[in-house]
């Protein structure tokens, strides 16, 4: 009698181990939902989106890169509690094809999950590359599951993956040594027979990654003690022991392993990931991405300006005067403004970011900057946090979860939001740049470095621990697809086009309401006590409280609060200022993020602390400008 055909999947999750390509995989699948990084450890929480598939919908969920079901960590916990929650009818196991061994003991833990899977091998064209071919009938015969190539930075089956699903099989798993199989078994039968991962669970706790219920204390204890005497290790290391080698039977049973071709890539990385000729290569990175942004964004405001001046003119006269024409002609203001200050710089600088991102740069800036990490007395991972909040603070602070310690949290969340994030990168871009010049806005954020470096050096002083090695996955180059790019920059732009956009016409018009009403003044002399010291205009003051709600409208709203606009500003005042907006209160996304990460009494040690640190500092350049 035939095997019945098993229920169409109604929802699956995508699991893998970090750099996988699970992201881009998903993002292939079911559209741009999701920043997707050519970098480890950038999902840090489950992403959800729906596809067709003939008559049916499926939901497809990425679940954080997890290197193991057992593991610790917050991320990988996320993919664990979202497996054994008993919600997903199909598991896709997302294997970097290049490092099939390694990926092979993630799909054996699926295995005692007992779901129904799909191996997709990604990367293909990378394992191609480092001389490794693998016979994916022979892998699906073993493990009786589907195998599936893909490069999903390319689109590369991800048809054939879809079609795939309705013949998602639970894994079989070869066996391991028989003590430890017997170890397994003996837990196993000890638990209720209501347990639904029965083999998942007699791992956890053979493994001692979760404290045995009362009843079972005695059984765990003996067969614990039984494995542990007979392999003369703990039972964690013989079960993860048990696994490597298993993974390693099957991986030599359906790959060929040949010679890995050497070329300009492995060339590439001999000097931009050398200890000494790296660093000058960062800087001219950093130089070249500041001096093309200033190229394209002063042409494209050159094209934007005048015909929106013109229309802003036309519009104005129309309007006429009054507190209601004030308030319209206000928020019209803003918009444009919008366009020509922000969105000028902001589209290549993303644009840029991304290809630095997808090209696979960023990691080997990280692995330069370990060591740095070291000095300073963090957990090597804190450097991904870090490079993160060059695009916006709140995933920089969330990707904090991937460090084990409570400690190393904060201090790299705390450090993390004085990192510039899109938004300050506006105010260096559309005054420092657009102003001073791309030399000054890269002293600027070398500047920030330094402080950034000297407050870790600070706090790791005051709050001393060990800070372990970085095992970092460096990434294969690729060259950017477009749509890829273009996607990933609609998506970081989408903030300000539904968030900043309205918080712009909104401010604005507050702005001019007041101006028509006479109340501009006195408010800006309630935050004297701020501008007065920092040798800024009086007008300053509201556009420097506006810049809590998005840093972007503090240049904004300065431009609409000054009678001749931010050009009015002298040099040293730029300076001042855009010192101060890097560093000050973070916008209020990422004070949600910290108190949700953090807690709200640390949360507002951070705020105070980063406000003070930037008045110190705008301080200090306003002397020696002076001087």
């Amino acid at each position: 009698m035939p095997e019945p055909e098993p229920p169409f999947p109604r929802r699956v999750a995508l699991v893998g181990q970090p750099n996988s390509g699970k992201s881009t995989l998903f993002n292939g699948v079911v559209g741009y939902r999701a920043v997707a990084s050519n970098f480890p450890g950038t999902t840090v929480e489950a992403l959800r989106g729906q596809i067709r598939l003939g008559p049916h919908r499926v939901e497809v969920v990425d679940l954080p890169g997890t290197y193991s079901l057992l593991g610790g960590d917050p991320a990988e916990r996320v993919a664990r509690e979202f497996l054994l929650a008993g919600a997903v009818d199909a598991v896709v196991h997302v294997a970097d094809a290049s490092r099939l061994e390694r990926s092979l003991e993630l799909t054996l833990e699926l295995a005692e999950l007992g779901l129904p899977a799909v191996l997709c091998l990604n990367m293909a064209d990378e394992a191609e590359h480092r001389g490794i071919r693998i016979n994916r009938e022979k892998l699906s015969a073993i493990l009786r599951v589907p195998v599936v190539a893909t490069v999903a930075s390319r689109g590369q089956g991800l048809e054939e993956l879809l079609a795939s699903l309705p013949q998602a099989r639970p894994i079989h798993r070869p066996p391991y040594p028989s003590d430890v199989e017997r170890a397994l078994a003996a837990v196993g039968q000890a638990l209720p027979r209501e347990e639904p991962f029965r083999t998942h669970r007699a791992a956890q706790l053979l493994a001692g990654e979760e404290e045995p219920p009362p009843e079972l204390r005695p059984v765990v204890k003996e067969v614990r003690g039984k494995l542990g005497a007979c392999r003369g290790e703990d039972p964690a290391l013989a079960l993860a022991d048990a696994r490597h080698a298993a993974a390693a039977r099957v991986f030599e049973a359906v790959a060929m392993v040949g010679s890995a071709r050497v070329g300009w890539r492995e060339r590439a990385d001999d000097l931009l990931m050398h200890p000494v000729v790296g660093f000058p290569l960062l800087l001219l990175v950093l130089f070249g991405l500041f001096g093309s942004v200033y190229w394209a964004g002063s042409a494209l405001e050159g094209l934007l300006a005048p015909g929106l001046d013109a229309l802003s003119e036309g519009i104005s006269r129309a309007l006429g005067a009054g507190p209601l024409a004030a308030l319209l002609r206000g928020a019209w203001d803003g918009l444009v403004a919008g366009l020509v200050l922000v969105l000028p710089y902001l589209v290549p600088f993303l644009l840029l970011l991304a290809f630095l991102e997808d090209v696979g740069y960023l990691p080997r800036a990280g692995f330069l900057l370990d060591g740095l990490m070291h000095k300073v007395g963090l957990h090597g991972k804190s450097v991904i946090p870090f490079l993160l909040g060059y695009g916006c603070s709140v995933p920089a602070v969330l990707t904090t979860r991937i460090l084990d310690e409570e400690r190393d949290r904060i201090l790299t969340a705390a450090l993390a939001v004085m990192v510039p994030c899109a938004g300050r990168t506006i105010v260096i871009l559309g005054l420092v740049v657009r102003y001073v010049g791309p030399w000054a806005a890269l002293l600027l954020y070398l500047g920030n470095l330094l402080v950034i470096a000297l407050v870790g050096w600070a706090l790791t002083r005051l709050l001393p621990s060990e800070s372990p090695g970085l095992i970092l996955e460096i990434p294969p180059y690729r060259l950017p697809r477009g749509r890829n790019l273009l996607g990933k920059t609609w998506l970081r732009l989408k903030g300000f086009a539904l968030l900043a956009w309205p918080l712009l016409a909104v401010s604005s018009a507050f702005l001019a309401l007041l101006e028509a009403l006479g109340w501009a003044e006195g408010l800006n002399a309630g935050f004297r006590f701020l501008t007065w010291p920092l040798g800024l205009p009086a007008e300053a003051g509201v556009p420097l409280v506006l810049g809590v709600l998005r840093k972007e409208l503090s240049l904004v709203m300065l431009g609409e609060a000054l009678p001749g606009g931010v050009a009015a500003l002298s040099v040293g005042q730029m300076l001042v200022f855009t010192v101060f907006v890097l560093f000050y209160v973070p916008c209020l996304a990422t004070v949600g993020a910290l108190g949700r990460e953090l807690g709200w009494k640390r949360t507002g040690l951070v705020v105070l602390g980063t406000t003070a640190l930037g008045l110190l500092l705008a301080l200090l350049v306003r002397g020696l400008v002076r001087g």
